[in-house]
């Protein structure tokens, strides 16, 4: 294309799609290359011929340059400058938050690249950290998709939000197009540069409203950030535009004076990354000619999928920063057959000396019975398992290293895991890569199995709901008391995902019951609830529900004792657990709590279960106490039957043929499965079907079952005393 020869795909946007290409001379771009149904729509090419011209403006070598575009051929393209090299973004989700000195030359190198684009009369717009690439010799600033001349009329509409909710400025957020200048570039340099030096964006993640609403309204969340870093953050933060400073001025201020040579700005793990994709950028073959009306040459020696898949990830270029495999059309090779071993692996991610060991250490003695259980019982036929264990010590910088140890193990066909949505989060990509189904039973961030508008799920089984799903079915459970009309929901920010979520779901709940709540939103910071929920009281409110962890139930709990609220009170998932009893005392009883987990003691002997069910859980008791002399803690039970779901997939399959990861997850995801804690049955796009919330009510220190919460909100006229 327009000389250009074109070796993979990169990604794919909105736009059009992103090609690897290299030029009769060896040099490599990204060919950005628009939908031919795009350009055909009005006012596109005028978009298209802005992009371009204001790309060709930047004059910096800190901004990826444009080496050639043609914005009116049949389908316009674009071509910049090939970096090798991963997205900020990447690098801090793979590696973790960046230490001070990196995010001084980062920002520093950053702001000289803004000050060509101020320079240039642009306003980027789109400062994010899918949008910077990371280099030996440093960041390059790419993507202008949406930039535009200062001062000048948009081709959008005057109230639309243009950005990326949690990068962007409170002017963008408000949609006020003529207050958007460079200072909202420099606003979104300041949660560029809280995100490299803490792992998470200033304002939090969750629904892009919420995103906004915190942008204009709230304080930037900056705690972990250096402490010589926090004034000038604070400033290019500052909600005013009039109170930042320039890029000029940032630049000055991060003037990088520590000892060491520009190769060795990042820390040693994204180096290797680095390296690893330049060395590919070698091994690259000699491209065959091809003439219109001749057949190809046979293709060339093996040699180039190796370099995409060292590539894999490292192009974010102009397609809106998002990460995508690279592709090789041509199929130079074939895969190695599987083979047949007689030894075969399950594996278990899981936080087994961090904050959510409790769960950890019981999911990893659930999976360890159901593999002692089939080995025992099919005596190495048709083949052995063993349990490989990985601890993410719930720690999202360490997750995806821990993930690998597991993904790397060719004898690994399956993981249970992870105990946490951050981990999870940290570490879906080595599971992805390698395809091997991931098997949760307790974490519920609902973008590890709903992928919205990007490529679906084909990796994680959810054995539980998601927090939004799980937050509405929390609603329901209030309407099974007859007086609750004018419940108090209050969503705490210390996890803002979980709350986000799980507010989203109660506030659906409440919709369909027909019942209008008194919302309030507190930060995560805030340790006396006393004055919230005194104003909640006030406003009426005759049940409590808390929409946050369990460190601030705990502390909502004290409160309302002190303030003498005596109505109902509920929470959910997070807040499950001994230490909520043990921290919270006597301020607990009275509580109900919402799990993704059952009782198994009160399961096996529950009349409204079938008898050959309540005998699965009960042969799963007494194995447990045979084998560790105790009841199992609550997760153990799901944990063993969702290994057991896999184990009976495994050995069907293996009546087969030799056993192999590839279309395992489809074949799980499809079956449905009744195992000692009930029914197991998960939709497309891996999420758990028909319930799974559970009720529990605090009485003398320890949690009594309920039941199963109501699939549906329970009407005034039907409703039973409880």
């Amino acid at each position: 294309m327009a000389g250009y020869r074109l070796l993979g795909r990169l990604g794919a946007g909105g736009m059009g799609v992103v090609y690897l290409g290299r030029t009769d001379s060896g040099e490599l771009a990204a060919v950005k290359v628009t939908h031919a149904d795009q350009a055909d729509q009005p006012d596109f090419r005028t978009r298209f011929r802005r992009e371009v011209e204001a790309a060709r403006r930047v004059v910096s070598p800190w901004a990826v340059p444009v080496t050639g575009a043609d914005p009116d051929a049949p389908e316009p393209w674009m071509a910049t400058a090939f970096v090798p090299g991963p997205s900020l973004g990447e690098a801090v989700r793979a590696h973790g938050p960046l230490p001070e000195r990196s995010v001084r030359i980062l920002g520093g190198t950053v702001a000289r690249a803004l000050t060509a684009v101020h320079a240039a009369g642009i306003v980027h717009r789109d400062v994010k950290p899918g949008n910077v690439l990371l280099a030996i010799d440093g960041p390059r600033l790419i993507d202008f998709g949406i930039a535009r001349a200062t001062g000048e009329t948009g081709l959008t509409s005057a109230d639309m939000v243009v950005g990326t909710p949690g990068f962007l400025a409170p002017e963008q957020a408000e949609a006020r197009a003529e207050a958007i200048g460079p200072p909202a570039d420099v606003f979104a340099l300041g949660c560029l540069l809280g995100y490299a030096a803490t792992g998470r964006p200033p304002f939090g993640g969750g629904a892009p409203d919420a995103l906004l609403y915190r942008t204009v309204h709230d304080e930037p969340d900056l705690d972990g950030v250096p402490e010589d870093l926090l004034p000038l953050l604070t400033a290019c933060l500052a909600k005013d535009p009039a109170d930042r400073p320039t890029a000029a001025e940032v630049a000055a201020r991060l003037t990088e004076d520590a000892p060491g040579s520009a190769a060795d700005w990042l820390p040693a793990p994204v180096v290797t990354t680095i390296a690893e994709r330049s060395a590919a950028m070698l091994a690259l073959p000699d491209i065959d000619p091809t003439a219109p009306g001749t057949d190809p040459q046979p293709p060339a020696k093996p040699g180039r999928r190796a370099f995409l898949a060292l590539g894999a990830g490292a192009a974010v270029l102009a397609a809106g920063g998002g990460a995508y495999a690279l592709w090789n059309s041509r199929g130079d090779a074939k895969p190695p057959a599987p083979q047949r071993r007689d030894t075969w692996a399950i594996g278990v991610l899981a936080d087994l000396s961090g904050p959510a060991q409790e769960i950890g250490r019981a999911q990893e003695r659930g999976a360890r019975l159901a593999v002692e259980r089939f080995n025992a019982a099919h005596q190495g036929k048709p083949f052995t398992l063993e349990l490989k264990v990985s601890d993410d010590r719930g720690d999202r910088t360490g997750a995806l290293a821990a993930a690998r140890r597991l993904t790397s193990d060719r004898s690994v066909l399956a993981v249970l895991g992870p105990t946490s949505d951050d981990t999870g989060q940290a570490a879906l990509p080595a599971f992805e890569e390698a395809g091997i189904p991931l098997l949760t039973t307790s974490a519920g961030y609902h973008l590890l199995t709903l992928r919205g508008d990007g490529p679906p799920n084909t990796t994680v089984l959810r054995a539980i709901p998601n927090h939004v799903v799980a937050g509405t079915y929390l609603a329901w459970s209030t309407t099974l008391l007859p007086k609750v009309r004018r419940p108090g929901v209050l969503q705490e920010r210390t996890d803002d995902q979980y709350s986000w979520q799980y507010t989203g779901g109660v506030r659906f709940g409440y919709k369909q019951a027909g019942i209008t709540p008194h919302f309030r939103v507190i930060p995560g910071r805030v340790t006396d609830y006393r004055p919230v929920l005194e104003e909640m009281i006030g406003a009426g409110m005759d049940a409590y529900v808390h929409c946050g962890v369990r460190s601030t139930a705990v502390l909502a709990a004290r409160a309302l004792k002190q303030l003498g609220f005596t109505g109902p009170r509920f929470t959910g998932q997070n807040v499950f657990g001994s230490r909520f009893l043990k921290e919270a005392g006597a301020d607990a009883e009275g509580w109900f709590v919402c799990a993704p987990v059952v009782d198994p003691v009160r399961r096996a002997v529950d009349p409204k279960e079938k008898a050959e069910d309540r005998k699965l859980t009960q042969d799963f008791l007494d194995a447990h106490r045979k084998r560790y002399g105790t009841t199992p803690a609550y997760y153990t039970g799901e944990s063993f039957d969702v290994v057991d779901l896999v184990l009976d997939r495994l050995t069907k399959r293996a009546a087969k043929g030799p056993l192999t990861r590839k279309g395992l997850w489809d074949e799980l995801r499809a079956q449905t499965y009744i195992g000692a804690m009930g029914r197991y049955a998960f939709a497309g796009t891996g999420e758990l079907t028909g319930g799974g919330t559970f009720v529990y009510a605090v009485r003398n220190g320890a949690y009594a079952y309920i039941g199963s919460a109501p699939g549906a909100p329970i009407k005034p006229d039907t409703k039973k005393k409880t």
